[in-house]
């Protein structure tokens, strides 16, 4: 009995010593095992990685500085190969394994964010190889191996899924039927690392293929060495939930501006109202005093903002298919562009109208299935309650004035003085419809696709507007400036040949019907695809551009994703 009670006392102080903090400094999460006799080491790095990884738990935390990103995956990983170390063997790094470390310490070049990637530990741990002496003895450290080898797991795993996937939550739009992310996607990835292909090849073949992706991720470069990262600069989050939070935020952002004094604790409303002013004419903006989106906008722009700006945008990338079609339509909104795709190259650009905050232009992905010359246009019930109810209870004369014509689902007009219009709060039983016509409010030629929210492509009678920068302004549905290239494009694709031919005898019927003012809606067989999207930076004659974040998507893809980065 005296014997067992040794061997199981001694068991335990082992396992305590096994678990002390290295080096008498407190750190959590360390295990201190020196090991003297190298043969070992391997080993010993093997149980160390498996009692390490026993240490942390399912959220991911170790302590307060070390937070895994996939510690699900790396469990599972190490537990199929036996915690068998990946990135280091017999007191030193693989090659591969300095190539990560150097990857994670340049991974702003790929929009990633290198702490993310436990950057700060790794240089730390890695410096302390470096410097190993007789007394540390951190190079004979099995624990500290082992710690290292999980991190740069970790941090492999999950750089790897944000160059394919990114970070962004897919939804039903965007979600990819090619970018399962399995346990058999990193085994293989691990693979290739130990066959010793280049880590820079491996990652490489994860990021997409679009153009945009590849201009954009380019441009980084010059914006890395110009940018300041040194300074940092409280974010204002607008519009705000809170208004105290929101007043402590704007008044730290105007201090650091150097428009309000640090010495004011509290300030009160002339004071910020002085402030603003006071920035409002250092920077040129209008001058009111009030804290807007054009303030907030102007705070907002720093370095650190625009890089994760960037990182948001290089995501959206990886939300698209890894193959485009070999022609489609995408309209980048907060661009206001649309642009006609044919294998590879750009065979049109057009200027767009797109909805206005209020009534935001979806995001889409359909085909083309019919144009219509000299559409009628039957208002949406949305516009109908918002407006023209409103006013036809003050003047049921209304719809005569503007133009429109009140009709039954049969296509039977109504008078509208013949309608109580006080009944009616969430839809009426009528349609709206305005004719066909050089004044219709979809110009003469419109372009459907099915979609759920009965947005399309058309023309409009307000061709003015396409001189304004800023071209949020309808009610949901795209304007299109160069609708009449876009027809007979279209038109020519139902070609046998898929050649673009004006001469078509369905492009003449068009050219016709377009002199003559007549209602036609023409199919369209080659069902030529729609991508309406969000990107908000793009790369013009090399230079980055920073489009409006008309919808707050930006805004609110950082807080939900990169706001502690």
């Amino acid at each position: 009995m005296r014997k067992a009670f040794d061997y199981s006392f001694c068991c335990v102080c082992i396992g305590i010593l096994f678990f002390c903090y290295s080096c008498g400094e407190g750190k959590p999460g360390e295990i201190k095992d020196i090991v003297e006799e190298p043969a070992q080491m391997n080993q010993r790095v093997e149980t160390n990685i498996n009692e390490y990884l026993s240490a942390i738990g399912n959220d991911g935390e170790l302590d307060d500085t070390t937070t895994f990103v996939l510690i699900a995956d790396v469990k599972n990983f190490y537990s199929e190969t036996g915690y068998k170390p990946v990135w280091c063997d017999n007191e030193a790094f693989l090659p591969v394994a300095d190539s990560l470390i150097l990857f994670i310490k340049n991974a702003k070049q790929y929009g990633l964010f290198p702490n993310m990637y436990h950057n700060a530990v790794m240089q730390t741990v890695n410096d302390r190889f470096v410097a190993d002496t007789a007394s540390t003895g951190d190079r004979r450290d099995a624990g500290l191996w082992a710690k290292a080898d999980v991190l740069l797991t970790d941090a492999f795993f999950a750089i790897a899924k944000h160059l394919y996937v990114g970070r962004l939550k897919p939804d039903s739009l965007s979600a990819r039927t090619d970018s399962l992310v399995t346990d058999d996607f990193y085994a293989a990835l691990i693979k290739q690392v130990k066959k010793g292909k280049q880590l820079s090849d491996i990652l490489h073949a994860l990021e997409p293929k679009h153009e945009g992706y590849i201009e954009l991720k380019h441009a980084i470069h010059s914006f890395l060495d110009s940018a300041d990262f040194q300074h940092t600069f409280t974010y204002v989050s607008y519009p705000y939930k809170d208004s105290l939070e929101f007043v402590e935020t704007l008044t730290k952002r105007l201090q650091e501006e150097g428009v309000l004094s640090w010495q004011i604790k509290e300030v009160d409303s002339m004071q910020l109202k002085e402030a603003l002013i006071k920035l409002q004419k250092n920077k040129k903006l209008t001058v009111d005093g009030k804290f807007g989106a054009q303030v907030v906008r102007y705070l907002n722009n720093t370095d650190q903002e625009k890089f994760k700006r960037i990182a948001i945008n290089l995501d959206r990338y990886k939300l698209l298919p890894a193959e485009m079609p070999e022609r489609y339509i995408w309209v980048n909104l907060p661009a206001y562009q649309l642009q006609l795709w044919d294998k590879d190259t750009v065979r049109l650009e057009s200027r767009v109208v797109v909805g206005k905050p209020i009534t935001r232009t979806p995001l889409l992905t359909s085909r083309i299935s019919d144009m219509v010359v000299y559409p009628q246009w039957t208002i949406p019930n949305s516009i109908i309650m918002k407006e023209i109810v409103p006013a036809l209870r003050k003047n049921p004369g209304y719809l005569a004035k503007k133009g429109y014509a009140l009709m039954t689902w049969e296509g039977e007009e109504v008078d509208p003085y013949t309608i109580d219009w006080t009944k009616y709060k969430k839809g009426i039983p009528f349609r709206i419809v305005q004719g066909s016509g050089d004044d219709n409010a979809l110009g003469i030629m419109k372009f459907n696709f099915p979609n759920k929210y009965s947005v399309y492509l058309h023309d409009t009678n307000q061709r003015y507007l396409f001189k304004n920068d800023k071209r949020a302004l309808s009610h949901g549905c795209v304007r299109v400036q160069e609708w009449e290239k876009l027809t007979y494009y279209i038109s020519g694709l139902d070609s046998t040949n898929y050649e673009f031919d004006t001469s078509r005898v369905v492009s003449d019927s068009i050219r016709v019907w377009l002199d003559r003012k007549e209602k036609h809606v023409v199919k369209v067989k080659s069902k030529l695809p729609v991508y309406f999207r969000y990107f908000t930076v793009a790369v013009k004659n090399g230079k980055l551009v920073f489009f409006e974040d008309i919808y707050n998507e930006d805004k609110t893809a950082r807080e939900a994703y990169f706001s502690t980065k």
